[in-house]
């Protein structure tokens, strides 16, 4: 027999008090106290106590085979608990449901891991029994929230006159800086699709069309390793506006994240959202995703060293590079042993080539390199980094970029060693002026650091062909608690000016005609000054969930080999499958 159910288990509470009622869900918890059976019954909404009395001993018989994850229906009346035995924790906790007819639609093995938040088993076998790892109340919440945002970012959206459109997932491969992943065509031999890094041709052309104002949340594709917070397939809220500038695009998603945290999280964001240049966030914070919720921001001493005779400081300063410092507050008591466990790590974790530090304790001064300096240097060392006494200051040296990610590695590792991180705060920040382009010595050409589409800075056009490191894109990242959650710029929709950026990147007239000639074409009958950006959703939704892994807010993600073991994919096909395809792999040399 199959109950039809009238209520969820998390909605009845005591106004439902003598209803008769039918609820169906997962068995979760079940106890046998003096003969009387009390089953907690879970589904998406809540939890819901059922009792089986004795009373009925064909029932009572039935509820005996009940364990945990079976699957049933139960048809009962809410009954008001005992004062003593309400459960406070939940909603439901004020009443039980007395049973009269039970129906098992399903009997369940026991699960290879127990289905309740703040699981210590391991990734692995959670991944490999995701539809159980997502029976977890935790983990249904995540998607739940990734659900209502979605909803939110649609209305949003939609308030402001975009349109959603649906872009190829089927496109031709073009180099965005991550390898494609390559989809090979039954009908046309030897030819392939790409799956979309990104939408950026499709969303552009649709501004060339007049759309106006797209918007879409969509899957991109990526063929590169993955971390924490990489996955192969990734979704990104992806926008595009003509005739707008920067600002505009700023009001727009700043308005749009304080929807959000403030519908679902009920958190009031303060807006405009703070902005730093490129070069702005890397002197004071060694990253262009700044970690803003503490201090300890990086001083420059390369002046006060330039010609203090310590030659690890002249000669780096000498050959342009930098000497840095930070100020770790209330550490001048770090050991000897420490600091040398430090300087390991740094070395290691960053790639410098050593750790220098000053150690003011009970008034002394106290600096590992201090034999080499005079005494009022390592002072002015010191006061120039903002160290009082108890602190301890942290100096790296090197050649610019490196030093300055060095030096905002080490920072974060310090932050987060000392808990100086006030996890309470949300801080958003727009990163600005970024560089157009970046000097690869590898291959001895420049690539772009956003992606070729991006318009420089107007004030900085005639330095294209002259000094191209030193041009400014119209690019800008939208930043959350040290986390890239969305970048964009203003595009390129001049035809020469496109073709131009092209050949600074070493891609030729021919080639960029072959890989790029329909963007090129669209140019030439009128396209309209436009810009965009692009949100990671599934960053977003982690940073708001507090979770710690993309993985934890995704249905179905991939390890880090990028394969789903659930379901053991990617897997061999067969070989008429590849004869389809025009495919013949290469045999494995034998060992």
């Amino acid at each position: 027999m199959s109950l039809k159910r009238t209520h969820t288990c998390g909605e009845l509470d005591i106004r439902h008090d003598g209803e008769d009622v039918n609820l169906n869900g997962w068995v979760d918890v079940r106890r046998d106290l003096g003969g009387v059976i009390f089953i907690d019954l879970r589904d998406r909404y809540g939890v819901t106590q059922v009792v089986f009395d004795q009373a009925n001993s064909e029932l009572h018989s039935k509820a005996e085979e009940l364990r945990p994850e079976f699957v049933i229906g139960v048809e009962g009346k809410v009954t008001k608990r005992d004062e003593e035995n309400i459960n406070p924790q939940r909603k439901t906790g004020k009443i039980e449901i007395r049973v009269e007819s039970l129906t098992i639609y399903s009997k369940a093995e026991t699960p290879p891991f127990e289905i309740k938040d703040d699981l210590e088993t391991g990734e692995e076998i959670r991944l490999k029994y995701r539809y159980l790892d997502l029976r977890r109340n935790q983990m249904q919440q995540n998607l739940l929230l990734r659900s209502r945002v979605c909803q939110t970012i649609r209305n949003f959206y939609n308030d402001l006159d975009f349109a959603e459109v649906e872009t190829p997932v089927l496109m031709r491969s073009t180099p965005e800086g991550a390898r494609d992943y390559l989809v090979p065509s039954r009908v046309n031999p030897g030819k392939f699709f790409a799956l979309p890094q990104s939408p950026q041709t499709y969303k552009q052309l649709l501004m060339v069309s007049g759309m106006d104002r797209y918007f879409q949340i969509v899957k991109c594709f990526r063929d590169e390793d993955l971390r924490a917070d990489r996955q192969p397939e990734f979704t990104q809220v992806d926008v595009e506006l003509s005739f707008v500038d920067e600002d505009d695009i700023y009001k727009i998603h700043e308005n749009l994240m304080a929807k959000i945290w403030k519908e679902h999280l009920d958190i009031d964001l303060e807006t405009p959202f703070p902005r730093l240049t490129y070069e702005e966030a890397m002197s004071r914070y060694g990253s262009d995703k700044p970690e803003t919720r503490f201090g300890m921001e990086i001083s420059d001493l390369s002046e006060i060293v330039a010609d203090c005779g310590f030659k690890i400081f002249s000669k780096t300063v000498e050959d342009g590079g930098s000497v840095l410092a930070i100020n770790v507050p209330g550490q001048g008591k770090m050991g000897r042993g420490a600091i040398d466990r430090l300087t390991d790590e740094v070395k290691s974790k960053t790639g410098a080539g050593g750790l220098i530090y000053i150690k003011l304790e009970n008034d002394n001064v106290n600096c590992s390199v201090g034999k080499f300096l005079e005494d009022y240097t390592v002072a002015e060392m010191a006061e120039k980094a903002g160290a009082g006494n108890g602190d301890l200051v942290l100096i790296l040296a090197g050649q610019k970029p490196d030093v300055y990610r060095q030096m905002g590695q080490l920072r974060l590792m310090m932050g987060k060693r000392f808990e100086m991180i006030d996890k309470s705060k949300t801080h958003f920040l727009w990163v600005t002026k970024f560089p157009l382009v970046e000097w690869d010595p590898e291959i001895q050409r420049y690539h772009a650091l956003h992606h070729p589409f991006t318009s420089p800075e107007t004030d900085d056009l005639d330095k294209m062909d002259s000094d191209p490191a030193s041009v400014k894109a119209r690019a800008y990242d939208l930043v959350l608690n040290g986390n890239e959650i969305g970048g964009g710029s203003i595009r390129i929709h001049d035809q020469e000016l496109q073709k131009k950026m092209f050949n600074l990147l070493g891609i030729g007239g021919q080639e960029a005609q072959e890989k790029f000639g329909f963007l090129l074409d669209a140019f030439k009958y009128g396209a309209p000054p436009h810009g965009g950006i692009a949100l990671g959703l599934d960053r977003i939704i982690m940073l708001m969930s507090g979770s710690q892994s993309l993985r934890d807010v995704i249905a179905f993600p991939k390890n880090q080999k990028a394969q789903s073991t659930m379901d053991n994919c990617p897997d061999v096909v067969d070989e008429d499958q590849l004869k389809e395809l025009h495919i013949q792999l290469r045999k494995k040399p034998s060992v």
